[in-house]
């Protein structure tokens, strides 16, 4: 019998429900979406995992304000991130909860599997409730004892607990990293993580005492401990495939193709998660994508300071292809970026509206206005696409699309230069004339598809606009600007002077 051809599989990591979704999730769900609609363009198969992680303690704890049961809770919570994965237009294949009777009954056939690794201890550390996490002693110290990301103190905690072997597959993770068996994109972030763990991986503890941690997966044979929400949460990524139970399911798409994570917790997805697969004896994720933080002003995002930006009014006010085009473009894929609602709305009125809408309109009405419409027939001019094509292979989508818009400025350029309605006056003398025209508006409609094309992974709902208006050989226009000038966050210029 045939093995199937292996799916491509692309991962994100599962937010939890505690709170609203913010511009870190999003950018996640948009990222993997490129990449997935990349490789469908290319012919391939792509499986595309997203979730919620929905235990533990800071769950527990927002249940109770609220006078509800965990589970109540993160059934009125989880909602809100589908929303947003929908509403950047993620075309994800597979949804998990980590509350779904799959993955516990999973989770916990992971654990039995995992036993031989796996033993008890009494644990003395500083954990952090914002990150459900234990940190070292040399990490606290660094931070002067306050998480940095929470602006919280560090609480000491001493329990017994289950512990996880890690130190165990140290060198084989090593090996893996360094030969690009598991590459960790970019090169930056691996050497950071690299310097992490050059004594090595320390053992995690992965359990915590019920009266801790009641909010959990209770661990096999032990109803006294429950499962730490690491082992729990990092397991989505294989039970959503189904693990253990779909043999011929997750071979075929096993290993992931892509991890797509924030840098906060690369040392979660480079260390702990690698070293579980080893212990279950599966290979290991290709590439972990690793992203930066959005700031914004050049601050970092806080509620405290009121700064935080909401995915979901970015795109109820502009529309989700400028969400997308501002996110994929001006914040770079593998570094930290900056918005502010200035450089947002100078980006969608200058370079959606004003360079490629207009461009689109300048086509399209000259074409009208001098051939009723009709797109001549001329050799297409194939443009070189091989930076495109590398920097999206790189997984550097900003690079891609700067490579996309030096297109969009050469046809407007060309437009410019050989001023086709300066030809279309010529046509009554010059018998060449009508010749010619045709030749450079065909080019013209040539080369704006051949954008359109381009476009698909990032502004889905442009290029199908795109190819609509200009694909069938005749023009199709019902007079809709693509980006119509919004100045809601800025002065409008067109605005009477005082």
């Amino acid at each position: 019998m045939e093995t199937p051809e292996k799916q491509l599989y692309i991962t994100t990591a599962i937010p939890y429900v505690n709170g609203t979704p913010h511009i870190g999730n999003a950018l996640d769900y948009l990222l993997a979406d490129i990449w997935a609609r990349y490789q469908k363009q290319n012919g391939r198969t792509v499986r595309f995992q997203v979730g919620t992680d929905e235990h533990g303690n800071k769950i527990a704890a927002k249940a109770i304000e609220a006078g509800i049961t965990p589970q109540a809770y993160t059934d009125s919570m989880y909602g809100n991130f589908e929303n947003l994965m929908k509403k950047v237009g993620a075309e994800y294949t597979d949804f998990v909860r980590t509350t779904d009777t799959h993955h516990v009954q999973a989770v916990q056939y992971i654990w039995q599997q995992l036993k031989p690794y796996i033993y008890k201890d009494s644990y003395s550390g500083w954990y952090c409730m914002g990150h459900e996490a234990f940190f070292t002693d040399k990490e606290v110290q660094e931070t002067g004892g306050v998480c940095p990301d929470h602006q919280t103190p560090f609480q000491q905690v001493s329990e017994e607990n289950y512990f996880f072997k890690t130190s165990a597959f140290t060198d084989r993770i090593k090996e893996a990293i360094n030969s690009g068996e598991m590459k960790i994109i970019p090169e930056f972030r691996k050497n950071e993580f690299m310097e992490l763990i050059k004594d090595g991986l320390a053992d995690v503890s992965v359990s915590r005492p019920k009266k801790s941690l009641s909010w959990g997966i209770p661990v096999p044979d032990d109803p006294e401990q429950v499962m730490y929400v690491w082992l729990d949460a990092l397991a989505n990524y294989i039970t959503v495939i189904g693990y253990p139970d779909r043999p011929s399911e997750y071979q075929s798409v096993w290993p992931a193709d892509v991890e797509v994570i924030g840098k906060d917790i690369l040392r979660f997805h480079a260390g702990i998660w690698p070293a579980m697969l080893l212990g279950l004896g599966l290979e290991l994720p290709k590439k972990l994508l690793v992203h930066g933080h959005v700031n914004v002003g050049g601050s970092k995002m806080s509620k405290t300071v009121g700064n935080v930006v909401d995915p979901n009014e970015v795109i109820d006010q502009y529309g989700v292809d400028a969400f997308r085009y501002f996110f994929s473009r001006h914040i770079p894929t593998l570094d930290d970026g900056d918005f502010t609602w200035e450089k947002f709305e100078y980006a969608y009125n200058g370079e959606l509206g004003n360079d490629f809408g207009n461009l689109i309109q300048r086509v399209a009405g000259m074409i009208n206005r001098y051939q009723s419409g009709v797109i001549g027939v001329a050799e297409q001019a194939e443009h070189d696409m091989t930076a495109y094509h590398e920097a999206m292979e790189k997984l550097e989508f900003n690079k891609a699309l700067d490579e996309v818009w030096n297109k969009v400025h050469s046809l407007n350029r060309y437009i410019d230069n050989v001023k086709p309605w300066e030809i279309a006056k010529r046509r009554e003398s010059d018998p060449d004339a009508e010749a010619h025209l045709g030749e450079v508006l065909a080019h013209c409609a040539g080369a704006i598809l051949q954008i359109g094309d381009l476009l698909v992974p990032f502004m889905p709902t442009t290029a199908t606009a795109v190819h609509a208006m200009f694909d069938t050989g005749v023009v199709k226009t019902d007079g809709t600007v693509l980006f119509p000038k919004l100045y809601i966050h800025t002065p409008d210029p067109r605005a009477p002077k005082a």
